[in-house]
């Protein structure tokens, strides 16, 4: 009833007070794509890695989407933010974060100590060089250009491009009908490794499609609506709290419908109350991080 009220809110505020009926049905479209890819991504990365406390963020696909608008910006100038929203650059950028997702997997799982935790700390790692080389890219381009860049950077809801929406739609429907044939394996996963292992289900193959899985929708999500830090972790942590089963038949859906509930009524009151543009995915990441801090010190070293 609540996700209902709040779509049907955006949708239906009369137009003296919001922007057109085009415009609110293209962000209603993008809060919902941003909201799947983020609360499924997340759900399913708490699982493989047993840790509620990560977020896919620390396997540096973040750090890769802010590198590479840098990239751009400083060797073709703001121009190339004003193409970004573009089918080819969406698609090339979703590939490339899909494909440095993909090596790191190889290069981590290939060898003979591989191990997901030495995954998640070499992502750490490379996402800390992206940032610097980002850093020392951002400090050579010209002030208008880093203007440019800064808008590009912050998570954007209200202007995505409307050709890119079909794609990111047929990409999430496809990993979405995955993951949910799947979701009893993924029950067993959580399990630990050796328990899936006794139950006769090959651990580091499921593990590598969920991993790849997760990268797929976080490119998506980044590529489209930019990057969005935390935002996932409140979905799936309310998810967890108000779904009252631990299987994935009930965390999948409550963290999507959290997610576009969240996204929805809060671009309600930042546009169409305070009259606000802009400001909400910097709030959302504001709140996600306090929660993030307060969880943190709140279970220490019981995460």
């Amino acid at each position: 009833m609540l996700l209902r009220t709040g779509a049907d809110d955006v949708l239906q505020w009369d137009l003296r007070f919001g922007p057109s009926f085009e415009r609110r049905l293209r962000t209603v479209a993008a809060i919902v794509l941003a909201a799947f890819c983020q609360g499924v991504a997340t759900v399913l990365f708490h699982s493989v890695t047993h840790n509620r406390i990560l977020t896919p963020s620390i396997i540096g696909l973040d750090a890769l989407y802010v590198l590479i608008q840098t990239v751009g910006v400083a060797i073709v100038g703001a121009r190339f933010v004003d193409n970004s929203d573009s089918i080819l650059q969406f698609l090339l950028q979703t590939a490339g974060m899909v494909l440095f997702a993909g090596l790191l997997y190889r290069w981590m799982f290939s060898g003979r100590f591989s191990s997901l935790f030495l995954l998640l700390l070499a992502g750490v790692v490379i996402g800390l060089a992206f940032r610097a080389m980002s850093e020392f890219l951002q400090r050579l381009i010209t002030p208008s250009d880093f203007d440019a860049l800064q808008i590009k950077l912050f998570g954007r809801l209200g202007s995505v491009n409307t050709e890119l929406l079909p794609i990111a739609a047929v990409i999430c429907l496809v990993v979405g009908v995955i993951v949910w044939r799947r979701r009893h394996v993924l029950d067993v996963l959580l399990l630990g490794r050796e328990s899936a292992t006794s139950l006769g289900v090959d651990h580091k193959r499921e593990l590598t499609l969920a991993l790849v899985l997760i990268a797929v929708l976080i490119s998506v999500s980044t590529a489209l609506v930019g990057p969005l830090t935390f935002f996932g972790f409140i979905v799936a942590t309310l998810a967890y709290q108000l779904a009252g089963d631990w299987r994935h038949r009930a965390t999948l859906p409550m963290s999507v419908l959290i997610g576009v509930f969240t996204l929805a009524a809060g671009q309600f009151v930042i546009h169409n109350i305070f009259y606000a543009a802009g400001t909400l995915t910097v709030i959302i990441e504001f709140c996600g991080g306090a929660a993030f801090l307060a969880i943190l010190l709140l279970r220490k070293g019981n995460l």
